[in-house]
């Protein structure tokens, strides 16, 4: 299957409802692209940075729920290349059913020291794929004797962990106008201990893979970037359907390519600078960040600009046009780019 036909056979489904349906999970897993970034050792895909942004791309020209989904949670399965080894040979190799990580990037929570690991306890927001997930990830701060642990800075001490979906409790409360079927419902953890080697870090590496030595701010930026293009790709091609000749139209095509050249040469640059070994400047990281969010900025400014001239047809329910529009701007509202 290539990249450019992500659905074949599975394009009659609905994707508008509130979850993915069983074939569409199905066929995620059969084509295994939960694990696009996972190391082939351990079942996955493997693939290289653009590989993977092109794929995530035409997937949310498909549908922006399940670009996004696929782009949140293979983000998430990422983290396998920060999981000490043990633990990434525990949860990857010979899994009884796919694996599936995702949860939150926010500290909404803490960790009490105990014996060789942690108390958890907190409310975390916003997991996509909450009810696909078979672990979750979290951040929370560190603490011992009832205080936070401070860094030389003075800042608390923060580390992720991951945890089984069953030592979770999701909080179904996700109720948007766009991106339904990510189900990005928020959880909860109650004074669940977990061991030490369940946490990780974000910078500290144990996979040898050139994929994990890119910053995780970075590979964020441009994996949720390529999604924005697609589904303006998506809504650029309904609106050709009904407005061919329209100079908006038109416009927006032209920021559409110069986003899809900006995106492609980052990921060129980023590859390079670490395939020779080296680390990927703060400038550059600094750069892609704010050229993103002005591609993005630019992406909405032009969606908006051709919806008023698309007449009825585009604001009907049933029209990919009206579902692409919501799923788009509820996208705009994550903190990255918003």
């Amino acid at each position: 299957m290539s990249v450019m036909e992500p659905m074949q056979g599975l394009s009659s489904l609905d994707f508008g409802k509130e979850e993915f349906s069983p074939e569409v999970l199905n066929w995620i897993a059969q084509e295994n692209i939960w694990n696009l970034w996972v190391p082939k050792s351990y079942g996955g895909l493997e693939m290289s940075l653009s590989e993977g942004l092109k794929k995530l791309r035409s997937l949310a020209k498909v549908d922006g729920s399940l670009g996004w989904t696929i782009t949140l949670c293979s983000g998430a399965n990422f983290f396998i290349g920060n999981l000490k080894q043990a633990v990434a040979n525990e949860i990857f190799i010979d899994p009884e059913k796919p694996i599936c990580f995702g949860g939150s990037g926010g500290v909404f929570g803490t960790a009490e020291k105990k014996g060789e690991g942690y108390v958890i306890s907190g409310t975390w927001k916003y997991a996509t794929g909450a009810p696909y997930l078979t672990h979750f990830t979290l951040n929370a701060k560190i603490r011992e004797d009832g205080k936070d642990v401070l860094q030389k800075d003075g800042t608390p001490l923060v580390r992720s962990f991951v945890l089984k979906k069953e030592e979770v409790q999701m909080i179904k409360d996700w109720n948007t106008m766009g991106l339904k079927a990510t189900a990005t419902e928020s959880f909860e953890v109650r004074s669940k201990w977990v061991h030490e080697k369940y946490s990780f870090v974000y910078n500290e590496l144990h996979q040898p893979h050139s994929i994990f030595k890119i910053p995780f701010s970075v590979f964020a930026d441009l994996t949720l970037w390529v999604n924005y293009i697609g589904m303006a790709a998506h809504f650029l091609e309904e609106a050709l359907k009904i407005s061919r000749q329209n100079p908006r139209v038109g416009k927006l095509q032209k920021v559409i390519q110069k986003a899809d050249s900006l995106t492609m040469g980052y990921t060129g640059q980023i590859q390079r600078v670490i395939g020779m070994g080296s680390e990927l400047p703060n400038t550059m990281t600094d750069e892609i960040h704010q050229k993103a969010k002005g591609s993005v900025r630019s992406l909405s400014d032009a969606i908006i600009r051709v919806y008023p001239t698309l007449g009825i047809a585009a604001s009907k329910e049933n029209h990919p046009l009206n579902q692409v529009l919501k799923d788009y701007f509820t996208a705009t509202q994550h903190h990255i780019f918003r």
